[in-house]
């Protein structure tokens, strides 16, 4: 089982971004990501970086660390930007950007921000426009597409790929699971749909899963009550594990043992250094 982080890049400085990911890198995770969204979902007042800049700026402060998005909204950029911009964040990390990609899980910001389309099966139609214009610059121009959305003449990408950039598709409507079985290396499960997810893991083809979840480490039983608090007040009682280390071995091994791969973790305390650090010293080694 692979571990990233998840960290959203909002509420933190730019140096507090990278001292979390040279932490993570210390602590043994595999990659790192964070979010995409016009305004942080619920803080809307709260600043936050954009997607690509962010992962470009951690991409230097890091050398092993995979980088990525949970997950870029589609709508948000023309196919052949988004095409460049995946291809240059390749080259710039080497080879260690992966492009996380959905139709967008929160209608309010296509209305605040006249983003287009806004009706949900629109969207999935668009993305399927999108994959398919990137999977045909990538491997060489030029391109000519006619799509409901989009039309290329002689469209190309340069530089190409270092190698293959892995895709992972979020989502599990009826259209979005028929793109991850065709375009997706990994498909990202979402929490909610844990108790389906035995029968839908055969919809996803030969995608690999993965799943983000939200987490709370106690250090030490003196802990518990303090860090369940914090997760509470943070994230709910909903798709949050609080536990011990060795919990959240359990917790995870059975996620593991129904076909989860890889977990991108999300802590309560902001990824605090010390959090990382136990997490890894004990956590990830069990599941590796």
């Amino acid at each position: 089982m692979e571990f990233h982080l998840y960290l959203p890049q909002m509420r933190l400085t730019p140096d507090r971004l990278a001292e979390r990911a040279r932490a993570a890198e210390a602590a043994g995770f595999d990659g790192i990501a964070g979010m995409d969204h016009l305004a942080p979902p619920l803080a809307e007042d709260q600043p936050m970086f954009g997607a690509a800049v962010t992962n470009a700026w951690l991409a230097a402060q890091t050398t092993r660390l995979t980088l990525g998005s949970l997950v870029l909204c589609d709508a948000f950029r023309h196919p052949v930007m988004l095409a460049q911009e995946t291809v240059s964040l390749d080259h710039l990390s080497a080879g260690r950007y992966e492009l996380g990609i959905g139709w967008g899980s929160r209608g309010g910001e296509f209305t605040t921000y006249g983003v287009t389309p806004t009706e949900p099966r629109a969207r999935v139609r668009r993305l399927r426009e999108t994959l398919e214009i990137l999977r045909a610059l990538w491997m060489g121009g030029p391109v000519d597409y006619d799509g409901e959305f989009f039309q290329l003449r002689g469209a190309r990408q340069a530089p190409a790929p270092l190698g293959h950039i892995p895709i992972t598709v979020g989502g599990a409507g009826p259209r979005t699971m028929e793109l991850v079985a065709e375009y997706a290396d990994w498909w990202n499960v979402h929490v909610g749909i844990l108790d389906r997810f035995d029968e839908m893991r055969p919809r996803a083809g030969r995608a690999r899963v993965s799943l983000q979840h939200m987490v709370a480490l106690v250090h030490t039983e003196a802990d518990r009550e303090r860090v369940t608090a914090t997760a509470t007040r943070r994230f709910g009682t909903n798709g949050v594990v609080v536990g011990s280390p060795a919990e959240l071995v359990d917790f995870f091994g059975g996620l593991r043992e129904r076909g989860v791969e890889r977990v991108y973790a999300w802590f309560c305390d902001f990824a605090d250094p010390a959090t990382l650090a136990a997490f890894g010293a004990s956590v990830i080694p069990a599941l590796r």
